[in-house]
């Protein structure tokens, strides 16, 4: 009986074979498929934090020239950060609320990637006309700014704003749509190294932290199979 039952399901038992052999190592793929990281354009994010003249854009994006000046008085350009990638984030020394947390968060990024030299990071006083070079370096002081790592920058006002709006699109328009409404928000913006925006992560919430850091694998990963 037992050969008889082997001899029909021999076939079945083939059948199974082959397919597993064809069917699992496709499905393995698919599994596999590398996961890539969105590209950010002005469309692609709440319109209040997008200056009016770059809401159309819905595709090429990049982060605008810029010249800030660092906690050390040194003249920060995008050329310091050419063929890296950096988080970027709007904050001032004064703030008392989200601030904190953005700091501590940031500051614990910069040991966890202290011996990264692809990664740096970029703070933006949206308070410059109080956040002089002098407050700044009181300020890096107490946060643990690493110089060369982290630059924790101040400079024209009107600079600062049309970057937050027109490139980074990290604060609110509060109203008449200048500088002088410059509400920033708790974002951390994750660039790479064709200065392209590729994550938002809420600097003050652990679990965001943890999703940069998961998107920062994804995001090198890119660059190493090139």
């Amino acid at each position: 009986m037992e050969l008889k039952f082997f001899k029909k399901s021999l076939p079945t038992l083939i059948f199974l074979v082959v397919f597993s052999a064809i069917v699992i190592p496709i499905f393995y793929q698919l599994l596999k498929v590398e996961k890539k990281l969105k590209i950010y354009n002005p469309r692609d994010v709440n319109p209040r934090l997008v200056d009016s003249s770059v809401k159309h854009i819905t595709k090429n994006h990049t982060i605008a020239d810029f010249e800030l000046i660092n906690q050390n008085g040194e003249i920060i350009t995008n050329k310091d950060y050419e063929n890296k990638i950096y988080i970027a984030d709007f904050f001032f020394t004064r703030c008392q609320s989200i601030c904190i947390a953005m700091a501590y968060n940031m500051s614990e990024l910069q040991t966890y990637y202290i011996d990264d030299k692809e990664l740096m990071f970029l703070s933006h006083s949206v308070t410059p006309f109080i956040d002089s070079v002098a407050v700044l370096k009181e300020y890096a002081n107490k946060k643990g700014v690493i110089d060369g790592k982290w630059n924790v920058t101040t400079g024209s006002k009107k600079h600062i704003y049309e970057l937050a709006r027109k490139s980074y699109f990290a604060v609110l328009d509060e109203g008449s749509g200048d500088e002088n409404d410059f509400i920033h928000t708790e974002q951390f913006i994750l660039v790479d190294k064709e200065k392209r925006i590729r994550g938002y992560y809420d600097g003050t919430d652990k679990k965001d932290i943890e999703k940069l850091k998961e998107d920062l694998v994804v995001l090198k990963a890119t660059y190493a199979s090139k």
